[in-house]
Parts: C-alpha cells; structure tokens; sequence
C-alpha cells in the first residue's frame, strides 16, 4: 500500500478545495472509460460520449497519449497537476500546457514503461494536445453544469468539514475513497499499490472533491500534496431503504418529512429538488416552515446556502423512528 507520514500540524492545516480543474480531468477519465457506475453518470455519458469520441477518431494522436497517459496504476503527472486553492480552470489547464515538452514524455513512460509509441516519441506539441482535450471537456460536458456541480461539491465540504470538527480526521479519511484510511502513528494510506512511503510533514495537504466516482494522488514536491476523492452528492446512485416514517409524515407532512430526513447532511435548496423530484418553490415553503420550527439550520458555503437539520430536527427524526437503513440518497 501507498502512505504517507504526516505530522499532526500539517493535517490540522490541511483544507478541502474545490477545483474545477480536477473535476474537468475526471469527468475526462470518466469519458475515457465510458463506463457510468450510477444513473447520474449514464445520463451524462449518455449526451456527452458520442461527441467525445468523434473527436478522438479525428485526432487519433490525442488518443494515443490519452491511451498512454491514463497508466493502469499511474497516471502521467503533466495531465492532472495538483490542484491549487481558488485556481480557475483556465489557470490551471495553462499549467499544463506550459510543461516542458521532454518532462511530458517522461511522464508518459512512467505511467507505462518501455519505449514511448512512435507517433509520440518525437512530439513537442503533447502538453498542448493534452491542454486542448482539457479545455474542450470542460467547456462542452463540465462548465454547462458547473453551477450545479459546484454547489455538491460545496456541499461535501461543508459536511466533511463538520465530521472533522464533531470526531477527528481518522473517521473522515477512513470514509474518503477505498484505499484511504488513517493507519496511526502520523501515517496515512492513500491508496492499495506498493509504493514507497513519503514524508510530507511541513507541506500543503488538500482534499479535493469531484462528482464523478473516480479518485487520484497527485504533488508537487516537496510544497503541495492532494488526495482527489469522488464526492458523496447528488449525482450519486439511488440507494433503497431511507425515508421518512408514516408516523413523521402524519406529523410533517410527508412531502415536507422527506426533506428533514434527507438533511442529515448538508443540501442547497437545489440539490433537494433534484433529490426529491418536489418543485423548487415547493422544496422552498417546506425549508421555511422548518427553519420557522426550529428543525433545521442553514449556514452559507460559498455561493450557496446550505440546509442541515438542527439538534431538535434530529431528536424528531431518531423518535419517529425515520431514516432507519442505509441512505437512500448520498448527500
């Protein structure tokens, strides 16, 4: 397994950043696969696959460094550079377009040793290639849904950042992806290939969520280091088994007694219509009589505000005996 020694003040450091440059790459690893692991995704491959792959059958360059690049167990380092906090995607894709054309190659025999392919090997253009692919999965599969991408991802912070505040960092990296998990001693795993340990101690440590349902390592030695995890969000698949009580919706409402339940962990009004299928201005009337009665709180994450059910809002979820099983909807 891979890990990494961190020393307690650089996790008490470490910040969750949202990066749009991030979620562009996986939404790329996503298109390259083609393989949706939850209905939110088989929609999005759904509309976005076909375009994709015409583009690639017509720049069949491209298609070999991305066959290269996207390593079995190492991806090269010059197609996902490790993201920075407030970086707009244009800043960031910049970076990759800005690699030295050898330092590229070497990436790319990393990520699958032996000799580089012919059509690659003598190539000065491959971070532009790479930097084009980029900016053209961003602008037509990942920027027309960004607003709504973006407040998931807020979302997951805001609830990731609450579990660290209520129990420590152990149980929230034990939750972030499999192969993630605190080890003691200042370790921690991030993932199940034989690496050699690194010392990261008196670095920048950040988690970066993305909604596809992929997850990655990256660093820039020796100052930044970043874990990039799928995020729990409203793209996820539909899980049976949650909902409100009979006994909660006689009380409630049944309509207004899904939303307090699917607030165990924070949602923007607009995820919770896209949850629930309810109108916006419905989903709206139920949070104020709510927010009225004391049973939620909302707190702002950026653009976004944020709904969570309050301490009362729980005593009256656990009484009625709602929520009981696993989640039906990861939030």
């Amino acid at each position: 397994m891979g890990w990494w020694q961190v020393n307690a003040d650089t996790l008490a450091r470490s910040r969750f950043v949202i990066s749009p440059l991030a979620e562009t790459f996986a939404s790329l690893r996503l298109l390259h696969t083609g393989a949706a692991s939850h209905p939110g995704e088989r929609a999005w491959l759904t509309a976005h696959l076909p375009a994709y792959r015409r583009r690639l059958a017509h720049d069949p360059t491209t298609a070999l460094l991305l066959r290269v690049g996207l390593g079995r167990a190492w991806i090269a380092d010059f197609l996902a550079p490790t993201p920075r906090y407030g970086e707009t995607f244009e800043e960031g894709v910049s970076r990759v377009r800005t690699v030295a054309p050898d330092l590229a190659r070497s990436h790319l025999v990393r990520s699958r040793p032996g000799p580089l392919p012919a059509a690659l090997a003598d190539r000065d253009d491959l971070p532009d290639l790479a930097a084009g692919l980029l900016t053209h999965v961003w602008e037509e599969a990942v920027l027309p849904y960004w607003d709504g991408r973006r407040r998931v991802l807020e979302a997951d912070v805001v609830a990731r950042s609450s579990q660290v505040s209520q129990g420590g960092w152990a149980a929230v990296l034990d939750a972030l992806r499999p192969g993630t998990r605190w080890l003691g001693d200042n370790r921690l795993q991030v993932n199940l290939h034989e690496y050699p340990p690194r010392e990261i101690s008196g670095a920048e440590l950040i988690f970066v969520p993305v909604t596809p349902k992929v997850g990655w390592v990256s660093w820039e030695e020796p100052e930044r280091y970043a874990v990039i995890y799928p995020c729990a969000g409203v793209l996820a698949e539909h899980r049976g088994g949650r909902g409100a009580s009979a006994a909660l919706g006689a009380l409630l409402g049944p309509a207004r007694a899904a939303v307090l339940v699917l607030l165990d962990s924070p949602h923007s009004t607009t995820q919770l219509t896209a949850v629930t299928g309810q109108t916006l201005g419905s989903v709206g009337r139920h949070l104020r009589v709510l927010l009225d009665a004391g049973l939620v709180e909302r707190r702002r994450a950026g653009r976004s505000v944020l709904y969570s059910r309050s301490a009362a809002g729980e005593v009256l979820v656990t009484a009625s005996g709602a929520g009981a099983g696993p989640d039906t909807y990861r939030s």
